[in-house]
C-alpha cells in the first residue's frame, strides 16, 4: 500500500501559553503596590494663604484642617476641638517621626488655629506647622 506524501498528520492544537504573560503582570501589580505613594488628606479643602517664604515638608504624617466656619477635621473626620489632642497623641504614637501640619483656612479664626496647636504641643509633639501655598 502506498503511502501518500500529502496526508495531513494529526493536527496539533496551537495555542499560547500565558502562564509567562501572567507571571509579569503579578509581579508588575506587586511592584506599583509597593513603590506607591499613598497621599494622606485631611478631609477637608482649605484655601490656604499665600506665603513667599513657603517650604514643602516630607514627614507631614498627622494633617489636621481647619475649615472657614472653624470646624476641625483630622482623617476625614470631624473632631471636636476637645479631643484634637488624644487623636493627635494616638496618631503620634503610630508614627513619632511625623509632624503636624495644621491646614488653615483664610477665614478661620486665629484662636481656633492656637487652640489645634496647644493640643498639639500638649500631645507631645513640637514640630508643628501651618500649611500655606508657596508665593511667587
Amino acid at each position: 500500500m502506498r503511502k501518500n506524501l500529502f496526508q495531513a498528520a494529526p493536527e496539533e492544537e496551537a495555542e499560547i501559553n500565558l502562564t509567562p504573560m501572567l507571571d509579569v503582570v503579578f509581579i508588575m501589580l506587586i511592584f506599583f503596590i509597593v513603590t506607591a505613594s499613598f497621599v494622606k488628606e485631611s478631609g477637608l479643602d482649605v484655601n490656604r494663604p499665600d506665603a513667599p517664604t513657603a517650604v514643602k515638608k516630607e514627614n507631614a504624617n498627622i494633617l489636621v484642617a481647619i475649615g472657614a466656619n472653624n470646624e476641625i477635621w483630622i482623617n476625614r473626620r470631624r473632631i471636636d476641638p476637645r479631643a484634637v489632642r488624644a487623636n493627635i497623641e494616638r496618631m503620634h504614637a503610630e508614627n513619632p517621626e511625623g509632624a503636624v501640619i495644621i491646614q488653615a483656612d483664610k477665614k478661620a479664626f486665629t484662636e481656633t488655629l492656637v487652640t489645634v496647636m496647644d493640643s498639639a504641643r500638649q500631645a507631645g509633639v513640637f514640630n508643628v506647622s501651618i500649611a500655606a501655598n508657596e508665593g511667587e
